[in-house]
C-alpha cells in the first residue's frame, strides 16, 4: 500500500447541471392608442342680429306714410330710398314729405347730396345706408328703409352681403291695383302743381342746360318742363301757345310718372321672388275719401303691417334665443314692442 503522501486526490466530479434556455423574444405589436372621444361640441349661438324693416312700393302707394306709422308705433328711424330724394332741393318735383308730416320721426338721407349734378351710386347708398342702419341701432331704435329707388334696396340687402350678415330684415310691398294706381298718380300730380311744382322748376331752370340724364335733373317734373320754360323766355310766343306747351307738359308727367310705377312694380315682383315679401293691399284706401279712406288705410295697410313687424320683432324671442340683456337688439326689440303694446 503506497503511502499517504504520494497519493493525489482524485478530482470529485460534480454531475453538470442543464440550465433552462430563456424563453423566445416575443415581439408585442405597439399599443393601438384610441383617439380621446371627441368633446360634445357645443352650440355657439351666433350674435343675435338686428332688426330692419324694409318698406316697399311704387310711386303713390303711400310707402312714406307707412313707414311714419310703422316708426311711430315700433320706435323706428326712417332711412330714405329714393334716388332723386337724396338731392337738396327741388322738394315738390322729388315729392319729398315735409316736416310737417314727418311726425317728428327722424329721416335719413333725405336732402343731403348738395350738388345737383352729382351721381349718387348704388354703392354710395349702400354705404351710407349701412352707417345710418348702424346709427340707429345702436342707438336702440329700429331703421326702416323706405322708398321707391328699388335698385338702392337691392344693392343695399344683397350687395356685399354686410347688411345680410348683421340685419333680419322683414320686408312689406305696398301695392295697389293699376288702374286705381293711374287715378292716384294723375290726382297727385295736380296736388303737385298746386304746391308749386313749375314755380320751383322754373326758379332752377338754366336755359343753357340740354342734358336732363344726370343728377336731381332726371327726376319727373323738371325736363318735361323744358319746352314750357323755354318759351317763356322767348318774345313773340302767344298766351295760347304757352298754355298749350303747359298742358302737354303735365299730361307727360302724369304718364311718365305710371310708366315709373309700372316699372318699380315690376322690379318688386322680382324682389318677391328673391326675398320672403309680404304684400298689402291698398287699393281701397285710394278709391275712397276723407274718413273712409283713412279707416280703410288703418284697417287694411297700416293693421296687418302693423301685425307683422310686431310678430317679426318677437321672432327670435319665441324661437327660444338667448339674448345678452346689454345687446342692443335686445333692447331694440324690446323697446319696440313695448312701444307697441302702448
Amino acid at each position: 500500500m503506497a503511502p499517504a503522501a504520494s497519493m493525489a486526490a482524485a478530482p470529485v466530479a460534480f454531475p453538470r447541471l442543464k440550465m433552462p434556455l430563456p424563453p423566445a423574444m416575443i415581439t408585442l405589436p405597439d399599443p393601438v392608442v384610441s383617439p380621446p372621444p371627441p368633446i360634445a361640441a357645443r352650440r355657439v349661438a351666433s350674435p343675435p342680429k338686428h332688426k330692419a324693416v324694409v318698406v316697399l312700393g311704387a310711386t303713390g302707394t303711400g310707402k312714406s306714410r307707412l313707414a311714419i306709422d310703422l316708426a311711430l308705433r315700433f320706435g323706428g328711424e326712417v332711412i330714405n330710398s329714393d334716388k332723386m330724394q337724396v338731392y337738396a332741393g327741388l322738394d315738390v318735383a322729388t315729392n319729398k314729405v315735409g316736416p310737417a308730416d314727418c311726425l317728428g320721426v327722424p329721416h335719413h338721407l333725405l336732402g343731403v347730396v348738395p350738388h345737383p349734378d352729382a351721381d349718387f351710386t348704388t354703392a354710395d347708398f349702400r354705404r351710407e345706408a349701412g352707417r345710418a342702419a348702424a346709427s340707429i341701432a345702436a342707438r336702440g331704435r329700429v331703421p326702416i328703409v323706405a322708398g321707391g329707388s328699388n335698385s338702392y334696396v337691392e344693392e343695399l340687402v344683397d350687395g356685399g352681403g354686410e347688411f345680410r350678415e348683421r340685419y333680419a330684415c322683414c320686408f312689406l310691398w305696398v301695392d295697389a291695383g293699376l288702374p286705381v294706381l293711374r287715378d292716384f298718380v294723375a290726382r297727385r300730380v295736380d296736388e303737385m302743381l298746386r304746391r308749386g311744382l313749375v314755380a320751383e322748376v322754373a326758379a332752377a331752370f338754366d336755359p343753357r342746360r340740354t342734358d336732363y340724364s344726370a343728377g336731381v335733373w332726371r327726376a319727373i317734373g323738371v325736363p318735361e318742363l323744358d319746352a314750357y320754360l323755354r318759351s317763356r323766355g322767348l318774345d313773340g310766343v302767344e298766351e295760347d301757345e304757352r298754355d298749350r306747351l303747359l298742358a302737354e307738359a303735365v299730361e307727360e308727367i302724369k304718364e311718365n310718372t305710371f310708366r315709373l310705377a309700372c316699372r318699380q312694380r315690376g322690379k318688386i315682383q322680382r324682389l318677391a321672388r328673391m326675398w320672403r315679401v309680404r304684400r298689402v293691399d291698398a287699393t281701397e284706401a285710394f278709391v275712397r275719401s276723407g274718413r273712409d279712406a283713412d279707416d280703410a288705410w288703418q284697417r287694411l295697410v297700416a293693421a296687418p303691417s302693423i301685425d307683422a313687424v310686431r310678430a317679426f320683432l318677437l321672432q327670435d324671442h319665441q324661437a327660444g334665443y338667448e339674448y345678452s340683456c346689454s345687446s342692443s337688439s335686445v333692447f331694440s326689440t324690446a323697446a319696440a314692442v313695448a312701444a307697441a303694446a302702448v
